[in-house]
């Protein structure tokens, strides 16, 4: 096969081979090489289409997967492509809605969401400190809404078994921000590995613009001493004050609304069966902050994976 002209052009050889061959030699490549390759010819087109080569893109234990939702019914989607298409673009909730499932569009490797509910957050039950409501935009029945705390620390772990192989997994605090104070002149230490490890810790900033407002005097709630007010105002400019070239990661803003914190990356190379743990500390400061929503930790492929 080759070009000639800008067109493709295909030798008589691939017209005989039969379209379930076409389709068994596609499975074998990745969902845009088919969706690519459904151009060169009517029959490349219909083996592209077809069920046996969708399905060979979906998870090996997609079944299982499935069988952890409300009532989640495939075959009401369609084709194998369009169900394969449908988990790309509508993350399907499972474990009692504790976490979602979806597909990584590229590479067909699996993604996840572990909601809030599902995560360690330090005084996550206390009404003064932490709220939980319902937003339209997330995914979730309920989301973590941070009122005050001085000490913010919030973990999630994930089996290792439920990863694709093979895979560099990146793991992302997913947030948003409602009248938020005391995060702009702070960082907090994230981290990710394997349950009982030693992990790798880096450093982030916790507001999306940080440096970019000049410190203002912080909100605090219950007794505290003048001389530990302003020694926490002091140590919270000083640690978010963003030097170039610093290496820190920033919020990004995400397509769907919200902003992610990146806690780091796991390669997995399968076959393992073990508790990955994902965390986000800031307890160095000690002054108070507020209004951070969280709606969960995603762990997803990262770009450039195989």
């Amino acid at each position: 096969m080759g070009t000639k002209g800008g067109e493709i052009a295909c030798g008589a050889d691939f017209y005989v081979l039969p379209e379930g061959c076409i389709a068994n030699i596609l499975s074998l490549t990745t969902p845009p090489d088919a969706c690519r390759l459904s151009l060169v010819s009517p029959i490349f087109r219909s083996a592209a289409e077809s069920d046996d080569v969708w399905e060979r893109f979906l998870p090996a234990d997609y079944q299982a997967i499935v069988a952890r939702s409300d009532g989640f019914s495939p075959a009401v989607i369609g084709s194998k492509k369009k169900l394969y298409l449908h988990h790309c673009d509508a993350p399907l909730l499972i474990d009692g809605g504790r976490k979602s499932f979806s597909l990584d569009k590229w590479s067909g490797k699996k993604c996840y969401m572990i909601a809030a509910r599902s995560l360690t957050i330090i005084w996550g039950d206390t009404p003064d400190y932490w709220g939980w409501i319902s937003l339209p935009e997330s995914r979730f029945e309920e989301v973590a809404e941070l009122r005050a705390v001085c000490w913010l620390e919030i973990r999630g772990k994930i089996n290792t078994g439920m990863l694709s192989p093979e895979t560099t997994y990146g793991a992302y605090l997913v947030c948003k921000y409602k009248s938020a104070y005391g995060l702009d002149y702070c960082t907090a230490d994230v981290s990710v590995g394997i349950l009982g490890c030693e992990s790798f810790v880096q450093t982030v900033y916790l507001d999306p613009a940080a440096g970019e407002r000049q410190p203002k005097k912080q909100r605090h709630v219950g007794v505290v001493s003048r001389r530990h007010r302003r020694r926490a105002f002091m140590l919270a400019s000083q640690a978010a004050v963003p030097r170039e070239g610093d290496g820190r990661k920033m919020p990004k803003e995400r397509g769907d609304g919200w902003f992610e914190i990146e806690l780091g990356e796991y390669v997995h190379k399968g076959g393992e069966d073990e508790e990955l743990e994902m965390s986000l500390k800031e307890v160095k400061t000690l002054h108070w902050k507020g209004g951070l929503i969280v709606q969960g930790i995603e762990i997803r492929p990262k770009e450039g994976n195989p």
